[in-house]
């Protein structure tokens, strides 16, 4: 299975009166997430099922995709690397799941998938890291298959 964590573009700073989820996108988030969706969008199945928290920024930065996606609250910026897990069945689900988040969820799951041990790595905002999981010889395998930056576009 393909799951593909993919950071929210970079958002304005939280201000008095506002509450953290209706943080929007700066002009600059803006091109970072239509430069990434893009990129997404000539590589992703069909099939993919895309996942996004209910957090302003993040919605915004899904439409830069163009597709149908589905809001979940586990996928909040309080959210956890098990909930985010359970919800893109992983390792099982059979099509390639499209979470679009924050962190720390996104740095720590990545982190636990690769390294079997959560680890509060940094994944910059906008970018995305596709990780494979597969089955070979009886075993299963973690591959990290991409990571790419939206100033890299």
């Amino acid at each position: 299975m393909d799951l593909i964590l993919w950071r929210h573009a970079e958002a304005f700073e939280l201000h008095e009166g506002k509450s953290d989820m209706e943080r929007a996108l700066t002009a600059k988030g803006e091109r970072q997430a239509h430069r990434m969706a893009d990129w997404l969008n000539q590589r992703i199945a069909h099939s993919t099922r895309i996942l996004v928290s209910p957090a302003a920024r993040c919605q915004q930065t899904a439409k830069a995709l163009g597709k149908k996606f589905k809001t979940l609250p586990e996928l909040a910026p309080d959210g956890n690397g098990e909930a985010l897990l359970k919800a893109a069945r992983w390792p099982d689900a059979s099509e390639p799941v499209l979470v679009i988040g924050h962190q720390p969820t996104l740095g720590l799951v990545a982190a636990y998938l690769l390294t079997d041990t959560p680890q509060p790595w940094t994944i910059k905002k906008g970018a995305v890291w596709w990780i494979r999981g597969r089955n070979r010889e009886d075993a299963a395998q973690v591959i990290l298959q991409a990571v790419q930056a939206p100033d890299l576009l």
